[in-house]
């Protein structure tokens, strides 16, 4: 019986490390091939260290991004790009613009955060 005793920890100690190391394979979401010269003028531009995202929408039947540069200032703007990296306009500012090509980008759907820092 006293040697079951020292098993017990043995079995639990073992059944963590088995279940911790099963994590979920993350999948890194698929950008267009431009994006590789996008990302690196982005990050040069000196967005802020914390709260810089690209997100992905759909706007108008059609894939768009915003490269939001984070809580730097009050007055920066949100570049909408294509998937061609084709800017198609600017969100925010000092004017706090909503509009891209005259359409209200609250139209827009979210999909999802494909970077952030």
């Amino acid at each position: 019986m006293k040697s079951n005793f020292f098993l017990i920890p043995i079995f639990l100690f073992c059944g963590i490390i088995l279940f911790s190391s099963c994590k979920k394979d993350e999948v890194e979401p698929e950008l267009p091939s431009c994006f590789d010269q996008k990302l690196i003028e982005f990050d040069l531009q000196g967005t802020c260290s914390t709260g810089a995202t690209i997100d992905k929408y759909i706007f108008r039947a059609e894939t768009v991004y915003t490269l939001n540069p984070g809580n730097c200032g009050a007055d920066l703007t949100t570049e909408v790009i294509d998937e061609e990296c084709n800017t198609l306009g600017n969100l925010g500012g000092i004017l706090g613009n909503n509009k891209i090509n005259g359409h209200d980008f609250s139209e827009a759907t979210f999909v999802e955060t494909v970077w952030g820092n």
